[in-house]
């Protein structure tokens, strides 16, 4: 029941942007670099080495999706990356008159191709895909939203459709530009925000049947990658289980554990992927299994 999920203390929650001291000396102008392949490439590298880590991520927000389909975003600078500037719809209604994304243009594009140069280059790059109600948020004031879960949620139930075929669309364009790992993340559906009841009929109504399909559709090769938070939500509720696999070495950061996983596992989730400094050090990946 819902009372069984708990919520998963994260600090990259609401990252976004490159931090100062790695930005400084890379000769870069900002938000201008926020919006082209080569200087996205040249930022996730930098990132990639200053921390230490094994693979490169992409993007720097989490304002891609809702951009594409019509959101205001402001592009902030070199110490705070794109976010919302004003919200564009005033209705949930308004929601399903946006337009589809457009996956050969602007800086959804290029973010793609900044992917697809990194995994040319021998990199793993990691492209982080938003959850609908993330999307939501940068397109229009929650309050809207959540009066609509309880009143009307026959729209609801076609929003987050709506919304599902645009991420599963974006999965596949991933892929279609050599991504192999996928990180999937709806931060604003947290349990902290949505409430236990929500969170609750949000992940049996909408999350584990989309996730279904999407890992039905992607390579074998290819890996989804959730939002812990995510993950216990669907352990919470009964719709996963995990499932142990064992690693070729004991002491992995969990990116180099996905990667040794690809193939054989195609949905994770036990650890954040941005957090370079935790390791997997008992030699257990735990696959994420849908029921």
């Amino acid at each position: 029941m819902c009372n069984k999920i708990i919520d998963f203390p994260c600090s990259y929650t609401n990252s976004s942007g490159v931090r100062a001291e790695i930005t400084e000396g890379l000769d870069l102008s900002f938000p201008d670099a926020y919006l082209h392949r080569e200087t996205m490439f040249k930022l996730a590298k930098a990132v990639k080495s200053a921390d230490g880590a094994f693979h490169v991520d992409l993007s720097f927000c989490h304002t891609l999706e809702a951009e594409a389909m019509g959101a205001d975003i402001n592009l902030g600078d070199d110490r705070q990356g794109p976010r919302c500037r004003d919200y564009v719809c005033d209705t949930v209604d308004q929601l399903l008159e946006l337009p589809d994304i457009d996956f050969s243009k602007g800086r959804i594009y290029e973010t793609l191709m900044a992917a697809q140069m990194l995994a040319d280059n021998g990199e793993f790059p990691n492209i982080e895909i938003c959850g609908p109600f993330t999307i939501m948020a940068n397109l229009i004031d929650l309050k809207h939203v959540f009066k609509a879960c309880r009143k009307r949620p026959e729209i609801m139930h076609e929003v987050y459709s709506r919304f599902g075929k645009q991420v599963k669309q974006f999965i596949f364009e991933a892929e279609a530009h050599g991504i192999k790992l996928i990180s999937y993340s709806d931060p604003t559906s947290a349990l902290n925000i949505l409430g236990p009841r929500l969170l609750d009929s949000y992940t049996r109504e909408f999350t584990v049947g989309f996730l279904k399909e999407c890992i039905d559709s992607i390579k074998d090769d290819s890996m989804l990658l959730l939002c812990p938070k995510t993950t216990y939500a669907l352990i919470g509720t009964d719709c996963a289980e995990f499932v142990a696999h064992e690693l070729p070495h004991n002491d992995m950061q969990y990116a180099e554990a996905c990667v040794s996983m690809l193939g054989k596992v195609k949905l994770s989730g036990q650890n954040c992927i941005k957090n370079n400094r935790l390791h997997i050090t008992n030699g257990i990946f735990k696959e994420v299994r849908l029921k």
